[in-house]
């Protein structure tokens, strides 16, 4: 009873950790300037710039070059996932090793294949997002390609400018796609503690939120970025 009491309680603190930040995050990048919402302008300009340029192979060589690390990361983790799979399927061989080790909380098979099942869920969901981070960018290239040109000196019209937006805004969620399987390894990290204790679990979660909460709205990169945006205005 009190091992089903741990595992709900280390449940319910992972999914509040994960979800909460999220929640915050797009909440916080609707007032506060952030890696997102810095990023966003960016790519505002980026597109703007597209209307004036003859030619885009500079453009898609960057497109495909962010479309290559997503796909870096989708192969990546389905090597993760049949590592997992495999290790869930001899899960008393685990238990065996953990019970050996020093230090370690006492547990249960079923408490192993808990913790197994839960790092399998985090990298399917994960997978989920990369794969379709890599067809949002792919739409990308299309719509790049059928971006409305303008002669240098001419004013953007509403209908390009809409275009532009409407172009940076698909751009945006492919990147938050990628980042939402980002913060999934990041996740997927912290639920190793929970082998050696709850706590260490507990205490994990906690720091990948604290983690995660400096990069994204204080880090030296966002400053950076930041104040290039504000020079751009």
């Amino acid at each position: 009873m009190t091992e089903n009491i741990i595992i709900i309680g280390c449940l319910i603190w992972f999914v509040s950790c994960w979800l909460g930040y999220v929640t915050f995050a797009k909440r916080q990048a609707k007032k506060t300037r952030c890696i997102a919402s810095v990023m966003h302008r960016h790519r505002i300009a980026w597109m703007e710039r597209l209307l004036f340029r003859e030619h885009l192979i500079a453009d898609t060589a960057l497109l495909a070059s962010l479309e290559r690390q997503v796909t870096f990361f989708a192969s990546t983790t389905i090597l993760i996932l049949a590592a997992l799979l495999t290790l869930l399927s001899t899960s008393e061989r685990l238990f065996h090793v953990l019970a050996a080790i020093p230090g370690t909380y006492p547990t249960s098979m079923f408490d192993i294949q808990i913790r197994l099942t839960l790092m399998i869920s985090i990298f399917i969901f994960a997978f989920f997002t990369f794969t379709w981070s890599m067809r949002q960018y792919g739409f990308c290239s299309v719509l790049m390609g059928a971006v409305p040109r303008a002669n240098l000196g001419d004013e953007i019209t509403d209908e390009q400018q809409k275009y532009v937006i409407n172009l940076a805004k698909i751009i945006d969620h492919a990147g938050h796609s990628y980042n939402y399987g980002l913060r999934s390894y990041y996740f997927a990290m912290s639920t190793l503690a929970w082998f050696i204790h709850p706590l260490a679990f507990i205490v994990a979660s906690a720091m990948v939120v604290l983690v995660l909460y400096q990069r994204e709205f204080h880090s030296n990169t966002l400053k950076v970025m930041d104040g290039i945006d504000k020079n751009f205005k």
